[in-house]
């Protein structure tokens, strides 16, 4: 099943990224590195661990940009994009907030990009007093579950899953990031929740987790594009390609993400 699941991400990246590379001709070249400038990216909460390496390795090889992370949901740092927050890059975790960033004019479309793919787990606390292995578990009455608001990628995706497994989930509290959902069952305030295949690997002595069998074909892509305001358009396309170049997308796939 997961040869068949990387086989089918690495065409639809493939399909969406060639898309973008007849583009690729009205982007800026490289940054001259002749000025000192601050990068600031704003990226999916799940991006967190991977994106921070990602930036470490950037700024060796160019000394002169600074980048300054800003992580959040999706859907929330596309609010901070329409209130005007100073942005020079934006990956979201799912192609629906980042639809919503184009079409509001935030992004320059001819930069987007699919950088890489991730999948829905099950979740427990080390011990599981919950005894739950299936997400049908998860729908106990006694269950304290947890998820992702449906507004935030990893809560749409989760319903997507659900519903092509015929479960009704009955969360008693819905998060408006992954992280939060993760922290709550590493704590033992919650008995489960559904986070990104990635997330779970954070912690493997602190949580446990189960695999949902509709989650091997129901998947968020992750795209990446310089905004429309970016302050610095050459440095911010040289980070947008640095994470499409092969020292990047190894990071991800170190992190556990899907790429091509």
């Amino acid at each position: 099943m997961k040869r068949q699941l990387r086989f089918v991400v690495g065409a639809l990246l493939l399909l969406l990224t060639g898309c973008s590379a007849e583009s690729s001709s009205a982007q800026p070249g490289e940054y001259n590195p002749k000025e000192a400038v601050t990068l600031n990216v704003f990226a999916a909460a799940s991006l967190e661990s991977s994106f921070e390496q990602i930036a470490e390795r950037f700024t060796v090889e160019h000394p002169m940009i600074t980048v300054e992370l800003s992580f959040a949901g999706s859907a929330t740092l596309v609010q901070h994009l329409e209130a005007g927050a100073p942005a020079d890059v934006f990956v979201s975790a799912d192609e629906t907030n980042m639809d919503k960033a184009q079409t509001a004019a935030l992004i320059d479309a001819q930069t987007r990009e699919v950088i890489a793919a991730n999948t829905l787990v099950g979740i427990v606390p080390a011990d599981n007093p919950g005894k739950i292995s299936s997400l049908e578990d998860t729908t106990a009455n006694a269950v304290k579950f947890v998820m992702c608001a449906p507004q935030v990628p990893c809560g749409a995706l989760s319903q997507q899953v659900a519903k092509a497994a015929g479960v009704t989930l009955t969360p008693v509290s819905e998060e408006q990031q992954v992280s939060d959902v993760l922290g709550k069952v590493r704590s033992g305030q919650a008995d489960a929740g559904l986070v990104y295949a990635t997330d779970a690997a954070l912690y493997p002595t602190e949580v446990q987790r189960f695999d949902i069998e509709t989650a091997e074909r129901i998947f968020n892509t992750y795209p990446i594009a310089r905004t429309t305001d970016a302050q610095s358009p050459k440095a911010a396309q040289t980070f947008v390609d640095y994470v499409r170049s092969e020292a990047g997308q190894a990071i991800l796939q170190d992190h556990g993400f899907l790429t091509e």
